[in-house]
């Protein structure tokens, strides 16, 4: 299977960081880039309001991107789409079915979280599909090894999705950590049983080259336990699952996932479940 990682750019600093960072994956991984640029030429963008939006004309965008690729290791297919970005990507995703879409995120730490409006949320609405969010403090050459699992314990299905994620995974020969965060030793106790056999059903641990470990911790919240175990520099990755109730709905900014997503040092990997 030839896996493709679909990255998003708009030439902004985050977005060349999460290129580079996705060239050093997709070499260790033999997957290919297909490289998207989304021209945002509505100006009932809200986008337009922040300044993020470039008014870069066809000719300058062109050799934006014959830049960007001449410093590429990994095979890359460049393409140029109109519109939202949510849209255009449900449509790359139609055509090429990537593993991940991979996109930087800037820093927000001044903004209050529920004023920040992500890509990454407006995709998981329009096309929900597991998602690579790539911080700017994430060192770019950096292959993924040891990747942390966040899990509650509660079943949940990746639908056909789940054979990419596990293939990507057996690819990277990455060792998998699965945590539960448990608001007491009670709970963390029947919690950590409770996924080990979520785990199993899912099957994304198949393949993998070592066995999978399991780590506990009590905290008052959860994405405050899953954050206090990646500050300590142990894992590449963390993996979060995002239920069609966190992202469809207004709750997302106060859920564990979008947390975790705005704060986290290391990239954040969301899966999203099916209904």
């Amino acid at each position: 299977m030839t896996l493709s990682l679909l990255v998003l750019t708009d030439f902004f600093q985050p977005a060349d960081h999460a290129l580079a960072y996705a060239d050093a994956l997709a070499s260790a991984s033999g997957a290919q880039l297909v490289l998207l640029h989304v021209r945002r030429d509505s100006l009932l963008d809200p986008e337009y309001l922040t300044g993020r939006v470039n008014n870069l004309s066809q000719e300058a965008i062109d050799l934006a991107l014959a830049s960007l690729t001449r410093q590429l290791t990994a095979p890359v297919v460049a393409e140029v789409a109109h519109g939202q970005v949510a849209d255009a990507v449900a449509n790359a995703l139609r055509r090429y079915q990537p593993a991940l879409v991979v996109l930087g995120h800037r820093n927000t730490e001044a903004i209050p979280d529920e004023l920040v409006s992500t890509a990454a949320l407006d995709i998981l609405r329009t096309a929900p599909q597991p998602m690579l969010v790539v911080p700017i403090r994430a060192p770019a050459s950096r292959v993924p090894r040891r990747i942390l699992l966040a899990l509650d314990g509660e079943d949940f299905s990746l639908g056909a999705q789940a054979g990419l994620v596990r293939h990507l995974f057996a690819a990277l020969h990455a060792e998998l950590t699965v945590l539960h965060v448990g608001h007491d030793p009670a709970s963390l106790a029947a919690g950590r049983a409770a996924v080990s056999e979520t785990l199993e059903r899912t099957g994304l641990a198949l393949g993998l080259a070592t066995a999978v470990r399991t780590q506990g911790l009590v905290h008052g919240t959860p994405a405050g336990g899953i954050l206090q175990a990646v500050a300590g520099g142990e894992f590449d990755w963390v993996v979060l699952v995002a239920r069609p109730r966190s992202f469809l709905g207004e709750l997302f900014h106060r859920s564990v996932t979008a947390h975790v997503l705005l704060h986290s040092p290391i990239p954040v990997l969301v899966l999203p479940a099916t209904p």
